[in-house]
């Protein structure tokens, strides 16, 4: 069953990618969840309600014809990714610079298995994270477990 899920994500994945690189928009990420298909979609100045539609009703063509999946198994969603969203490669920290986020670590990075601070840079493969104080833990992407920006209100 695994391997069915990860058929559908990297076919479901190119598809989207596809879809969104011809409108101009940044595909983030695919989930395949309980019959659900999420198709996660951003752009630099945020994302609009049409934009979804847009990629929603093409993508659902598409996967339809190439029967990614049997059409009366899925229910399709396209969104933005959040305010929160994850920080699922290298290029995430280096576009968010300046903004907080939450790490969770794979094992340890100075003594912590998680911190919270404000993203300071990426550099010679090192994320620069301030954690408080005068403590900025460097890591690298590979120590990541999960990340996601924090909002600040």
């Amino acid at each position: 069953m695994a391997r069915v899920k990860t058929d559908i994500v990297e076919a479901a994945s190119e598809i989207a990618r596809r879809v969104a690189a011809s409108e101009g928009l940044e595909l983030v990420e695919v989930e395949w969840t309980g019959g659900v298909l999420r198709i996660f979609i951003d752009r630099e100045g945020g994302v609009q309600l049409a934009d979804c539609e847009n990629v929603s009703r093409q993508v659902s063509a598409i996967l339809d014809v190439e029967e990614v999946v049997p059409a009366d198994r899925y229910q399709l969603e396209v969104s933005s990714p959040g305010l929160d969203r994850k920080l699922l490669k290298t290029e995430d920290f280096e576009r968010f610079a300046g903004k907080k986020a939450k790490v969770r670590f794979r094992a340890e990075v100075d003594g912590r298995k998680q911190a919270t601070g404000r993203i300071v840079d990426v550099r010679e493969g090192l994320i620069g994270l301030d954690a408080g104080g005068d403590e900025e833990l460097r890591f690298t992407f590979e120590q990541v477990a999960g990340a996601r920006l924090v909002v600040e209100i």
